[in-house]
């Protein structure tokens, strides 16, 4: 059978619609499933099975004690969460963004850098004998038998299944903004990016709101590093980047809210 321009055209729409279709439904899911894989009708993107709630965000330090008697460190981001915000860390204590990025040794602690900055017996516990043992437990799920203080906080659907955002609005949780600068405040920035599709095809767009991530982060924390907005080509915030670990997932596969839960960013997804 000869294929014609036409057929050819025909069969090319039939395509294109099966696979917006698909891009849709990948972003329904049932919160029912248990061990959610991606989401329920994922034709699209694979994901990696998504780790219980309590242990969502949590990562082993290990790049320093492969070679030490000592197991890594767990480290609990909603542990920390309620407390100080991700600027803290990321920005006035220099933590990379990126798990065992960062060159943190014993030495460094002991002189008030990175954990050293509150773990030094007078904010959180110092660093001594007696409390290796509670930072190198070399367990992801050291801090299970605590998720239980975060059962009245809102909910979400995906990821530890908290609300950060609406916590931080309902002044269930004031993280400290600055270990040194008691009156700094978060820039008032109330721009919202909306992020239209690039194929005329697919109807839904991301929204982007500047001010609940300053809520939490320092412009520097994003800007240039991850998103540089001199660089021509930096608004294709493209899916298959984001789900390498490039722009928005930086964070959102690991410690905010995941990719799954699409109408976060996509509210107007049908």
């Amino acid at each position: 059978m000869a294929w014609y321009p036409a057929r050819l055209c025909m069969l090319g729409v039939k395509l294109m619609t099966v696979l917006v279709i698909s891009s849709a439904l990948a972003c329904v899911s049932d919160t029912a499933s248990e061990g959610i894989s991606g989401t329920q009708f994922d034709y699209v993107w694979k994901y990696s099975k998504l780790p219980p709630p309590a242990q969502y965000g949590n990562i082993l330090i290990s790049r320093l004690t492969h070679s030490s008697t000592q197991p890594p460190v767990a480290f609990s981001h909603w542990v920390h969460r309620r407390f100080y915000t991700c600027r803290v860390c990321h920005f006035e204590l220099n933590f990379a963004m990126k798990t065992n990025a960062s060159d943190i040794t014993e030495a460094m602690i002991r002189k008030g850098d990175y954990c050293g900055a509150c773990h030094n017996g007078k904010i959180a516990f110092g660093i001594n004998d007696s409390t290796c043992g509670k930072c190198h437990t070399g367990r992801i799920n050291s801090s299970d038998d605590r998720f239980s203080l975060l059962k009245d906080f809102p909910k979400a659907r995906y990821g530890d299944e908290i609300n950060w955002v609406k916590a931080l609005k309902k002044g269930l949780i004031t993280p400290k903004q600055s270990l040194f600068n008691p009156d700094y405040e978060p820039i008032p920035f109330e721009k919202i990016l909306r992020l239209e599709p690039e194929r005329g095809m697919i109807k839904t767009r991301a929204i982007f709101p500047h001010q609940k991530h300053i809520d939490w982060l320092d412009c520097a924390d994003c800007h240039p590093a991850i998103f540089d907005i001199q660089m021509k080509g930096a608004q294709r915030f493209r899916m298959d980047s984001i789900n390498s670990g490039m722009f928005c997932g930086v964070c959102h596969l690991t410690v905010a809210f995941p990719v799954q839960d699409c109408r976060r960013c996509h509210p107007d997804l049908n």
